[in-house]
């Protein structure tokens, strides 16, 4: 066995017993992911971890305070995850194929570098009810 931390959600691996998480790329965009869906209060002992993105999804699209989020993003991960450098988040409400506009769901694609690897990558987490 030899891995970072376990893949989440948790699911059977015939190699390691439980799948894993073997590169710090996957192990960033794992807890970028955690940071962004967590609701303020969720995680014990820690009440002001994450953002909560299920909190806005009932915004409507006119009013949806996009700045607000943005910022609690950048905050949040400025406080949890140092190692990583914004470059850009953009939302949207269009399903995956960006065809059709999704009611109460809202996607977050964010793009980072990872600090002390010099690498970019991406991530799109998204939420719906």
């Amino acid at each position: 066995m030899s891995g970072i931390s376990p893949k989440l959600p948790l699911s059977i691996d015939s190699t390691d017993g439980y799948a894993l998480i073997k590169t710090y790329v996957n192990m960033v965009k794992q807890n970028l992911k955690m940071l962004i869906l967590t609701i303020p209060g969720e995680r014990i002992m820690d009440p002001e971890f994450g953002v909560g993105l299920r909190k806005y999804l009932f915004e409507l699209d006119s009013t949806f305070p996009y700045p607000v989020v943005e910022t609690k993003i950048r905050e949040q991960i400025k406080r949890y995850l140092p190692y990583i450098d914004v470059r850009s988040v953009k939302f949207s409400n269009f399903s995956k194929d960006r065809t059709a506009i999704v009611n109460n769901s809202i996607r977050v694609q964010l793009n980072y570098r990872i600090i002390p690897l010099e690498a970019y990558d991406s991530v799109e987490i998204s939420d719906s009810v």
